[in-house]
């Protein structure tokens, strides 16, 4: 989240009340007022500028220098300046840093503000809001991620709400609905992970959510809730779509068709009348994708780290993918993977072919790395803001899609995935491709206004015009050459100056039989002492197209600019279903390839609660040991059968030993697994998952008053109230940040609570070796340790997981190779061997044998029980003494004598 701006940093505050401004200050304080919670990027000439506490704003965003522009209300104002040029680098800044952008052009040449004399300024108008969900530009765009715009709706259900969750993507045009209960409110926003939530003020002000915006690192956007009711939304979503009813993309609720008009509502109001290419709304089902709470995405590190780098990711560790298109794919994979076992099935029969099929496999990934981000360019065609190389980006993808659909046309009996990516590149218009590369040249400008995109030859009014603009002087000497050969006049030359402009010149000895010849084409314009002079209507055309070759040869590359352009956008319905069959393949074989290089195998996914993994690896920790030249352990695990409810698997052992790499293992071969991708293991089957919970590590919030505790016990109760019987749930050290039998009790209580009451399947590593215990009580509730060797008073961490407990931690080991001082350690040693001397005496694993198992009734409410009477003799001596009035050995005999009566 960007951090909180101060009071005088707000765009909409510091302009000072306007006292007989100039008419180009009074324009640009309307516009502001119109766009106060906007930084107003105000165009003059060949620069955006922005003033007053803008200015000041972007001066310290941008690190450019402020100045001052003239005074108002007897003030300096503060002013700075960016570019043309460099717009969209200062759009970026600017965006990722949390704001929102008005973009005020010149809607006027300013030739035309002159004509209207007087104090007349160029009309100006705000064309577009530049905000972090609503990104079409290439260079403030990531390749490989969404840009997500979220917009939240809700509607009452009985006593409860139940909420409808849009999300668009303006640089491709996928538009997706879904609707969930609070709980699964903030999994399928971290699903999403928007770059911008458009909120309507009555849920953003809502106490119970003000948690989940502030939390949110997207930024939030309330809006009013006037115009986005259910009636209003469809109604809207109809009006864009251009359809008469919506039953024809499929049947929504109404707090899905209320998110998705609230989103529309919100695309209409900052695109000013561009008019960005979507794709219908598709509804997610319900229950259709693996719930990650926004804790448990952290603490796996699924497609970023916790310190927000993709790399060290896992997507980073198993992304083989050669396209843009494909990476954002693998990435929406991993964010929501699927529950459905079929669904999962055909994801997996494309992944099992092509890592069969090499040569397939290598051809298509060969293929592809010629497709270019075409969806993108696509979209910014749309909205008028492309430039050739989009159109080069069309170009050259459909050209290679042409080619990967022709590889895969003879393919017999394809998976159903691969089936219906063919199937989606069949209906790619080849001739499409053929058009754009006749028309494109080889080397393109960034921009349309600059010209020389289309190809030489394409157009014989624009060869010409570029030759008169290019080369006059090879134009005139041809024409000069042309009258010579037809009149026999070999001195006859066209010339030029300011009077006359082009005119013929031939020896006054053969200017009167010249004029006789073509007197029909020839007006007598001078005649010198030597010589006469004369023009002609092919003449001044000629200086015509000249004078203004450029111009022309611009607009009519302008033209068939605009008519491509036209075309693509009319074919952006199958190019879109194209570009996403493309991904598709490039995920597959991305996969494919990953499985092959690194000797990962297929799961095998059910409906059941089996959990079992034989020599499962960590799929980002074995890639970094690999890089080291270190190989990975591989370790077994085991949490459930395909009938009946899950296994706890409680861990124990050394710090260092590798138990949260065990812990973390287990739910990423889940993921990958439900993501529709082979696993790192010999072999591995999986029940469907619905919710996966982790909760790993130690984190405090202390800017909302939290302790590392505090956002631990917060963490576990989340996982406690929503786990069910189909849950896969991660724990790690649960009550180590509290008091030691606080932090058991705590542990315990947990661990049955997940036997006894959520009977799911879950992993709870603990250094609280009493626990192990408790599985000589909960018959679905195993021990498994980490192994060491001790050799030399050191201490070898084996990294196998083998079926028992730990004795104990291996802490001062650990200490003693983190370069704890000597002394340290030698007196901890002490301290420690006393500790288990007295603990040997009652040791603490005997209470819990002692402690009644857990019941789910509830308890009967506990009477206080009165302290028993202190005897007579005791009270007696009791009220004999003062405290106060003691000396020391007063104080000492009193003591005694208290002893003595005990």
């Amino acid at each position: 989240m960007p951090a909180p701006r101060s009071p005088r940093s707000d765009p909409s505050e510091g302009v000072p009340p306007a006292a007989a401004p100039t008419p180009m200050m009074a324009q640009y304080l309307e516009i502001k007022a119109a766009h106060p919670d906007c930084l107003l990027f105000y165009r003059m000439g060949d620069f955006y500028e922005l003033f007053f506490a803008d200015a000041e704003l972007a001066s310290r965003t941008l690190g450019i220098v402020l100045t001052k522009r003239g005074k108002h209300a007897g003030e300096d104002i503060p002013m700075c300046g960016v570019p043309i040029e460099r717009g969209e680098d200062a759009l970026a800044r600017l965006i990722a840093g949390g704001h929102r952008v008005a973009v005020c052009e010149q809607t006027e040449d300013p030739a035309e503000a002159k004509k209207r004399g007087g104090k007349s300024v160029v009309r100006r108008a705000v064309v577009r809001l530049v905000t972090p969900g609503t990104l079409t530009e290439e260079r403030l765009l990531d390749p490989g991620a969404q840009n997500i715009l979220a917009a939240v709706a809700r509607r009452r259900e009985g006593r409860d709400w139940l909420y409808g969750l849009a999300g668009l993507d303006v640089s491709t045009g996928r538009f997706t609905v879904v609707e969930s209960d609070r709980e699964g409110l903030a999994a399928e926003l971290a699903r999403l992970d928007p770059r911008e939530i458009v909120v309507p003020d009555t849920i953003h002000d809502d106490p119970d959510l003000k948690a989940l915006w502030r939390d949110s690192p997207a930024a939030v956007t309330p809006m009013p809730r006037d115009g986005i009711d259910a009636a209003s939304a469809e109604r809207r979503i109809r009006d864009y779509f251009e359809v008469g009813t919506l039953d024809s993309f499929g049947t929504f609720t109404k707090a899905e068709v209320t998110a998705a008009g609230a989103a529309l509502a919100y695309l209409e109001r900052t695109q000013y009348g561009a008019r960005p290419r979507l794709s219908p709304p598709t509804r997610q089902e319900a229950g259709g994708r693996l719930l990650i709470d926004p804790a448990t995405r952290a603490n796996l590190e699924l497609v970023r780290t916790t310190g927000g780098e993709r790399t060290g990711s896992l997507l980073d560790a198993v992304d083989r993918t050669v396209t843009a298109a494909g990476s954002r794919l693998l990435a929406e994979r991993l964010a929501g993977p699927l529950t459905r076992a079929a669904a999962i099935g055909q994801r997996l029969d494309t992944v099992s072919l092509l890592a069969e099929e090499r040569d397939l496999r290598e051809r298509l990934r060969a293929d592809l790395k010629g497709v270019p981000d075409f969806l993108r360019a696509l979209a910014r065609l749309a909205v008028g803001r492309g430039g050739p190389r989009d159109l080069a980006c069309l170009r050259d993808g459909l050209v290679a899609a042409a080619a990967i659909g022709e590889g895969l046309a003879g393919l017999p009996d394809p998976p159903a995935e691969l089936d219906e990516a063919r199937a989606g590149l069949a209906g790619l218009d080849p001739a499409l491709g053929g058009r754009l590369a006749d028309a494109l040249a080889e080397s393109l400008p960034l921009r349309t206004r600059d010209g020389g995109f289309i190809r030489d030859g394409f157009d014989r009014d624009l060869d010409e015009a570029r030759a008169l603009g290019g080369d006059t002087r090879k134009v005139v000497a041809a024409l000069q050459a042309r009258y010579a050969e037809e009149t026999g006049v070999r001195t006859l030359r066209i010339k030029h100056n300011s009077m006359l402009g082009y005119f013929v010149e031939v020896p006054a000895a053969a200017g009167e039989a010249f004029l006789r010849e073509r007197h029909a084409v020839l007006i007598h314009r001078q005649t010198m002492a030597g010589a006469m002079r004369f023009t002609s209507t092919e003449l001044g055309e000629l200086e015509a197209k000249i004078a203004s070759a450029g111009e022309r040869a611009l607009a009519l590359e302008l033209a068939h600019f605009e008519a491509l352009s036209g075309e693509v956008v009319a074919a952006a319905s199958s190019i879109t279903t194209g570009g996403e069959a493309l991904a598709r393949i490039d995920v597959a074989a991305g996969l494919a390839e990953l499985a092959a290089d690194l000797g990962w195998s297929r799961p095998r996914i059910g409906e059941g609660s089996a959990f079992r993994i034989e020599g499962g690896r960590h799929p980002v920790v074995e890639a970094a040991l690999k890089r080291d030249g270190v190989p990975f352990v591989p370790n077994d695990c085991a949490l459930g059968e395909e009938a009946g409810p899950g296994r706890i698997l409680l861990v124990t052992g050394p710090n260092m030993g590798g138990k949260s790499t065990y812990l973390r293992q287990a739910a990423l071969i889940a993921v990958l697994a439900q993501a529709g991708s082979f696993v790192p293991a010999k072999r591995a089957e999986i029940g469907i998952v619905d919710r996966l919970f982790s909760r790993v590590g130690a984190a405090d919030d202390l800017a909302r008053g939290r302790s590392t505790f505090m956002v631990e016990m917060v963490e576990t109760a989340a996982i406690l109230n929503q786990a069910t019987e189909r849950s896969l749930v991660i724990l790690d050290e649960i009550g180590r940040g509290t008091a030691t039998f606080d932090g058991l009790s705590i542990a315990w209580a947990a661990i049955e609570h997940l036997h006894d009451a959520i009977r799911c399947r879950a992993l709870f590593a603990t250094h609280y070796h009493e626990l192990t215990t408790l599985a000589d009580r909960l018959p679905r509730l195993a021990n498994a340790t980490l192994r060491v060797a001790e050799y030399g008073g050191d201490v070898v961490f084996l990294h196998e997981v083998v079926p028992g407990a730990a004795d104990r931690s291996y802490g001062l080991q650990v200490a003693r190779l983190a370069g704890l001082p000597k002394p340290v350690v030698t007196r901890a040693r002490k301290i420690l061997n006393e500790l288990e001397k007295s603990d040997r005496e009652r040791p603490r694993a005997a209470l819990i044998d002692d402690l009644p198992l857990f019941s789910s009734a509830r308890p009967a409410p506990e009477e206080e029980t009165p302290p028993p009477p202190l005897p007579d003799a005791l009270r007696e001596t009791l009220a004999a003494i003062d405290p106060d009035g003691l000396t020391p050995r007063e104080a000492l005999e009193a003591l005694y004598r208290l002893k003595g009566l005990g």
